[in-house]
C-alpha cells in the first residue's frame, strides 16, 4: 500500500511515458500532481504538454522558459573547464538534470508537495541525477521513481496501461519500441534500436540536430567569438545573451555539420551503452575557449586544469552537480578565468571546427619572446644549458646506476 501523500510534483514531458506516469501517480497515491515542464530549448511545441496534462485532470501545470538560466549558469560553468566525459561527450543530457531537479524541489517547497516524480527508467543515469541533486537540495522530499515500482514491465503492457485509461497514444508510437531521444539547447542524444548494437553504423535519418559533413557546403564559413572571463559573449563582434549565443552556433555548427558523435560510453551504474550525439554550438564553443586558453592561461596552471578536467566531467556525468566536491573544483576553475577575455576566430567546414586566430589583451603570449629573429626581449641562450643539466641531472644518475 502506497504511503498517503497530499501532493506530488512530476518532472512531465508530455509524452508517453510522463502521462502514463501522472495518471498512475493519480491512482496508487491518491493525490493531487503537479506537472512542471522545462522549457530548455528542446525544440518542440509544449503547450501540447499543457494540454494533455489538463485533460488528465491536471490543475496546476508549470511550464517555465529556463533556456537563460540552463546555458548561462550550468552549460557555462561547464565551459570553463572544458569539461568532457571520457575525452568526447559533452554532457549535454548530464547537465540538464541538476536544473531540472531544482526547479522541482523549488517548486514541491512552493506548494507543500510530499515528493517529486521523474519518469527515469531503472537502467539509466538520470535516475542517479534527479535523485542525488534532491537529495543534496532537500533531503526531506521523497522522490519517486514509478519505473522502479510499478507492475509495467514492457512497452507492450504501457501502451495497454494508456489504452485503458484512455492517454492518447501517438501513431508513432505504437509497434516497435522508438528511439530515446533526449534535446535541450546543448545537445540532441539518441540511443535505442539499431543503436544497441555497436556493430552497425548509425543510420544517416537519425542525426536530427546537424547536416551530414559530406553534405555540408564546400565553402569554409568563419566565425569570431568574445569572451569575457571565461565566457562566451558575442559572436562576430555582436553581444548576445548565453541562450540566443548558443542558438546562433548551433545554426552555424549544423549547416557544416559540427558537433556528430557516435560513443559507446560507461553508465555510472555499471553498463556501457551507445548513443548518438549532436552538440554543433557546443562543439564549437569548447575549441573556441581553449583557444582563448592558450594565449591567457598560464602553462602550469592550463596543465593543472586539464588534470582535474576527468575529474569534474566525471562528478557530472555521475549527478554530483550539487556536492561539495564539484562545487570546490568550480570555485579553483572559476579562479582561472579571471584573464580568459579576448576573441578567438574559428573556421567551420565540413564537421570541423578548427581555431584560425585568437587575440586577448590579457595575452601572455610574446612574439618578441619566442621569435626565432632578434628581438629587444634579452634572453640568454646559454641559460637554456644550466636548466638542461639541473634537469637532467636525474636521468644521468638513474642510467648510471643501470649501467652497473
Amino acid at each position: 500500500m502506497a504511503r498517503k501523500m497530499e501532493k506530488i510534483v512530476l518532472a512531465y514531458s508530455g509524452g508517453l511515458d510522463t502521462s502514463v506516469i501522472l495518471k498512475w501517480l493519480q491512482e496508487t497515491y491518491g493525490c493531487e500532481v503537479v506537472a512542471f515542464t522545462a522549457d530548455l530549448g528542446q525544440g518542440e511545441e509544449l503547450e501540447p504538454a499543457r494540454a494533455k496534462a489538463e485533460m488528465l485532470g491536471v490543475k496546476d501545470i508549470r511550464i517555465v522558459d529556463l533556456r537563460e538560466e540552463f546555458v548561462r549558469d550550468f552549460v557555462f560553468p561547464m565551459l570553463r573547464a572544458n569539461a568532457l566525459y571520457e575525452g568526447q561527450y559533452l554532457l549535454g543530457s548530464s547537465i540538464a538534470r541538476p536544473l531540472i531537479a531544482k526547479h522541482l524541489v523549488a517548486i514541491a517547497q512552493e506548494v507543500g508537495a510530499d515528493a517529486v516524480a521523474h519518469g527515469s527508467t531503472g537502467k539509466g543515469n538520470d535516475q542517479v541525477r534527479f535523485e542525488f541533486a534532491v537529495n543534496a537540495l532537500d533531503p526531506s522530499i521523497e522522490v519517486i521513481a514509478p519505473w522502479r515500482h510499478w507492475n509495467i514491465r514492457s512497452r507492450a503492457q504501457l501502451l495497454q496501461y494508456a489504452e485503458e485509461h484512455q492517454i492518447a497514444v501517438p501513431s508513432d508510437k505504437r509497434g516497435e519500441a522508438p528511439f530515446s531521444i533526449d534535446a535541450n539547447l546543448l545537445h540532441t542524444s539518441t540511443e535505442g534500436k539499431i543503436l544497441e548494437n555497436p556493430a552497425e553504423v548509425a543510420p544517416n535519418y537519425i542525426y536530427q540536430r546537424t547536416v551530414d559533413p559530406v553534405d555540408a557546403p564546400d565553402t569554409p564559413e568563419t566565425v569570431t567569438i568574445g569572451f569575457e572571463n571565461g565566457d562566451p559573449i558575442s559572436v562576430n563582434g555582436r553581444l548576445m545573451t548565453p541562450a540566443v549565443l548558443l542558438t546562433e552556433l548551433n545554426q552555424l555548427g549544423s549547416r557544416h555539420g559540427v558537433g556528430r558523435l557516435d560513443l559507446v560510453e560507461n553508465r555510472f551504474i555499471g553498463m556501457k551503452s551507445r548513443g548518438v550525439y549532436e552538440t554543433p554550438g557546443g562543439t564549437i564553443l569548447l575549441a573556441a575557449h581553449r583557444g582563448m586558453e592558450s594565449i591567457t592561461l598560464d602553462r602550469a596552471a592550463a596543465h593543472l586544469k586539464d588534470e582535474i578536467m576527468p575529474r569534474y566531467a566525471e562528478l557530472i556525468y555521475n549527478g554530483f552537480w550539487f556536492a561539495p566536491e564539484r562545487e570546490m573544483l568550480q570555485a579553483l576553475i572559476d579562479r582561472s578565468q579571471a584573464f580568459v577575455s579576448g576573441e578567438v576566430t574559428l573556421r567551420l567546414y565540413k564537421g570541423s571546427a578548427a581555431v584560425i586566430a585568437r587575440t586577448s589583451p590579457s595575452s601572455l603570449y610574446s612574439a618578441d619572446l619566442v621569435t626565432f629573429e632578434e628581438s629587444p626581449v634579452a634572453y640568454d641562450h646559454h641559460d637554456a644549458e644550466g636548466f638542461i643539466r639541473l634537469n637532467g641531472l636525474r636521468l644521468r644518475n638513474w642510467a648510471a646506476r643501470n649501467a652497473r
